[in-house]
């Protein structure tokens, strides 16, 4: 049986990896600076992360959510203590794009609307109202068009008020920082109007926190850069260090109802010890800290290469815009340097969102080659 076609793959095999690395079946070394997209937040087979999982499976991997898993409500609490966001509710799935299908959901059961806002160049997820509050219709099926979304520009806030006192808008979704858009980010100004319009027009306001969350932003969450209080919070890929699991963080005054949500993997008792053991490693080793010095370091190097035309994003969710394209370049880092970066939809950036345990002399090593390379 074949595999259906939908990637295009670069010819590397990884079968292993350490920390930063990754090694592919002729034992080479790459220096792994997109972590899979974002999702390698505390190093590929870190101990901690490796020893947990391991005794939780041979104890307990599965069971659905009809019984009472104590995993859940420790991971909620440490969420809660890492985070700041006292008294939000947790609501675990398996996926970011399930995350905002659920917060979504969530908003028009309790608005009873059925409009969302979202924002040009955002991507939400590959699925049925996520999808079709992402930006690229080239993945939004007939059946996706069918939901009710309206995309605006970013920092278009007159276009906001505008289309929230229509009166049926249940939520804006947003990222404080666009992922696959780009690394793009509204204004200070414009997040705070738009969360203040939520409130006085009974519509949800959902960040989007499944690329830029669990520290990444050099705060736990990127929203948190600003004086906002989401409803709804997705989050996702950091959030297992390859295990898959995602969730949403509910404001407290959003009152649950048996059935609303719910799904048969989410919050397994894996899932959970995953994403358990990352958040204490994000505590235990400060990576919310060395996240703010890696990114200065970073930052300050590429403000010193003239081919650089732009820095974009914040913490280690960063993109270097160049006057050209860079999939050759990105190849080229591939094949020639051994080194994984990512792309974007504006195919003039270079996407580089290593895991949070990043160093120095991980830094040096792709600015070395990113130099060489340019000059060649």
């Amino acid at each position: 049986m074949g595999l259906f076609n939908v990637y295009p793959l670069y010819d590397v095999t990884p079968v292993s990896a350490k920390g930063i690395y990754v090694y592919d079946e002729d034992n080479r070394e790459y220096l792994d600076l997109y972590g899979g997209h974002a999702v390698i937040s505390i190093g590929h087979g870190h101990p901690k992360y490796v020893k947990a999982i391991t005794k939780q499976v041979a104890k307990l991997g599965f069971y659905s959510n009809a019984i009472q898993n104590p995993l859940q409500k420790q991971l909620a609490n440490k969420i809660e203590k890492l985070s700041g966001c006292k008294d939000y509710q947790l609501f675990l799935c398996n996926s970011g794009a399930e995350a905002n299908e659920n917060a979504l959901k969530l908003a028009s059961f309790k608005t009873g609307k059925s409009r969302v806002i979202a924002f040009k160049n955002g991507f939400h997820g590959r699925t049925s109202a996520a999808v079709a509050a992402t930006d690229n219709a080239a993945i939004i099926a007939p059946i996706n068009a069918q939901q009710k979304v309206t995309t605006l520009e970013l920092n278009d806030i007159q276009g906001v008020e505008k289309e929230l006192k229509k009166g049926d808008v249940c939520a804006v979704l947003i990222e404080f920082i666009q992922g696959v858009g780009g690394l793009d980010q509204a204004t200070a100004e414009f997040f705070e109007k738009v969360d203040a319009l939520c409130k006085a027009n009974n519509t949800f306001f959902i960040a989007d926190e499944v690329q830029s969350g669990y520290g990444r932003s050099g705060k736990f969450f990127a929203f948190q850069h600003y004086n906002v209080t989401p409803d709804i919070i997705s989050i996702a890929k950091g959030m297992g260090n390859g295990f898959p699991i995602g969730g949403i963080l509910i404001h407290p005054s959003i009152e649950a109802k048996f059935g609303m949500l719910g799904t048969t993997f989410g919050g397994n008792h894996l899932a959970c010890v995953a994403s358990l053991s990352v958040l204490n490693v994000i505590e235990e080793d400060k990576l919310m800290d060395n996240v703010k010095e890696m990114s200065e370091y970073f930052i300050k190097i590429a403000k010193t290469i003239p081919h650089i035309k732009r820095i974009k994003g914040r913490g280690l969710m960063l993109g270097l815009e160049f006057d050209f394209e860079v999939g050759d370049l990105r190849k080229k880092l591939i094949y020639e340097y051994q080194i994984f970066t990512g792309g974007a939809a504006n195919k003039k950036l270079l996407r580089i969102l290593p895991p949070l345990t990043i160093k120095k002399e991980h830094i040096n090593q792709f600015f070395e080659a990113l130099v060489d390379a340019l000059d060649k």
